[in-house]
Order: structure tokens, then sequence, then C-alpha cells
């Protein structure tokens, strides 16, 4: 009898570790589904550790995104073309890119629609023990850049400016920031593009800065979003409310200054409480606005040179 009791228990213990294994499945995939749905709904938007998504860092911090219907995300990236890769494949909404990113991925087929122009600017900073204090002195010199890109650009820019032939700079593709910084402080690079708060932290080490964007009149930095994705009347009502607490955001940064968020800087751009006193502190941050024509048309003009070039080539080969 008292076997018999046993089994029972057994029995039952085994049925109920079953139900239970069951409802757990259940209520996981339930979780899932629920997740994607809530992902699906949130407006999404690709940035990296530079001084110009802190509006976006700000804006989620005070929850100023939460007015919006289903809210805002933001992924996280170290690298712009990982940024623009996100954006491409549609897993992000929008991002903070730079105006020649954006131009060429519309002449891949994704139409953007531009909400703001950032203060985004570009450092062209030397490593110290090359000894570089002028741009003509990057003849035979390996300059960190992204291709395709504002840094791109910009060193056709200086290296043009001092009338040194193409096969004279080598550009070398290093799209992560970190990986950049670090190859200076190893001594592996003579010179590289850097924007803030990166370039300053390279200045802090005692590294030349021998160009700077905002000396040449370019804005290229920009925030876009997926034109087709704010067609949708859900996403054009997300969009309008993520841009009135984009401007909040500005306002707020604007009256208390860069260091004033200097617990946000520390953890989304991964630097020194100390770098953060550095920081130029006469940086703005205007209203959400578009690019500016002159800015598009120098992009679009330098986009048509390189593919001309690229078409020039290949025809040269045959």
């Amino acid at each position: 009898m008292k076997k018999l009791i046993l089994v029972i228990v057994v029995l039952l213990m085994i049925a109920a570790c079953g139900q239970s294994y069951e409802e757990t499945k259940r209520i996981t995939r339930e979780q899932r589904r629920e997740a994607m749905r809530k992902d699906s709904a949130a407006l999404k938007v690709a940035v990296m550790p530079t001084l110009d998504c802190l509006p976006l860092y700000v804006a989620q911090y005070y929850q100023l995104f939460d007015t919006l219907n289903g809210g805002v995300r933001l992924k996280f990236y170290n690298a712009q073309m990982d940024c623009d890769t996100a954006i491409l494949r549609g897993r992000v909404e929008g991002v903070i890119t730079d105006l020649v990113r954006a131009k060429r991925m519309e002449k891949q087929g994704l139409k953007m629609r531009y909400v703001a122009a950032t203060n985004a600017y570009w450092q062209l900073v030397t490593n110290r023990n090359a000894r570089i204090r002028q741009l003509r002195q990057l003849d035979d010199k390996m300059v960190a850049m992204t291709r395709f890109s504002a840094t791109d650009l910009l060193t056709d820019r200086a290296r043009d400016s001092v009338k040194l032939a193409p096969n004279q700079v080598f550009k070398v593709q290093i799209n992560d920031l970190n990986v950049r910084v670090q190859m200076l402080q190893n001594n592996e690079i003579d010179a590289l593009w850097l924007p803030e708060p990166q370039a300053t932290q390279a200045r802090l080490m005692k590294n030349p800065v021998i160009m700077d964007s905002r000396s040449v009149k370019l804005q290229l930095g920009v925030l876009a979003f997926r034109e087709q994705e704010m067609r949708r009347q859900a996403r054009g009502k997300q969009l309008a409310l993520f841009t009135q607490a984009y401007n909040q955001s500005c306002d707020s940064i604007s009256k208390y200054g860069i260091a004033y968020y200097r617990d946000l800087l520390i953890e989304h751009c991964k630097v020194k409480s100390q770098l953060i006193d550095s920081i130029p502190q006469d940086i703005r941050y205007a209203h959400a606005h578009g690019p500016r024509q002159q800015d598009v048309a120098y992009v679009e003009q330098w986009l048509q040179k390189i593919d001309t070039l690229k078409t020039n080539a290949r025809n040269g080969n045959k």
C-alpha cells in the first residue's frame, strides 16, 4: 500500500512538473511576443558615443519621450557604418549620422527625411610623435577615417588645400571610434579624424589638431529617419512628439551647459569626469531644422566626383 501511495505521489509530481514546464514555455513565448510588439511600436534611433547625441540622451533620461505612443529606443553603436547598416536593414527608423553617409544611402535607394542638422564637427588630430604640424606634412602619412563619410570628404578637402595628390595621403578605414583612439595611444596611426568628446581626449594627450571641420564652414551632422516609415500616420505623430522632446533637450543643454550632464556623458560616451571639464563649453544645440542647402550641394558634388573617378578607373582597366 505504501509503495502504491509513493508511486501516485511521484506521478503527481511529474505531472505537476510537466504542467509547470509547459506553462513556463507558454509564458516565455508570450513575453517574447510582447517584447517584439513593444519594440516594433517604439521609434528606434541609432546613436553613437558622441556629443551630437547628447539631446537624445537627455530626453531619454528625463523621460521626455514618454508621451510618444510606443516610446523611443536608443540603439547604441561604436561605428557610424554600424548605425547606417541598422537603418538600411530596417532595424531602426532613425539615425544620427553625417550628411555624406545619408546622401550615399539615398543613392542606394533609401529615401531619408532630415529632421535636424546636428552640431557635430570633426578635428584632424595628429600623433604627437609623428611631428606633423601642418597639412602639407601629411605627405606619405596614414589618416584614419571612414569611407564615404564626412571624414572621407574632409580628408580630400585637407589634401586638396595643400595640393597633395590622392596617392600622397593614405586613407585608412577605421570605423570604430574607440579603436581610433587606441591606435593613437599606441602610436599606430599618423593622423585621424575625431568628433567630440574623443577629440578632447586626444588633445588632452598633447596631440596637435591641424584642421577643424568648422574652419571650412561645413555643417555635416544630421539626424535622419526612413522616409517611407515616417509616412505612416502613427509614425508621423511619433516623429512630431519626438521633435518636441528633442527641442526641449536642446533648450535644457543651452541653459545648463554640457558639464551639467556629466553623468550622462560618462555613461554613454565612456569618458572620465575630468575630461568633460575640458570640452569646449561654447558648443550650442539648435532646435531641429534640416541641413543647409549649401552643405547638401557640396556633399552631392563630392559624391558625384567620387562616382566619376570610380567609373573612369573601371573603364581604364577594361
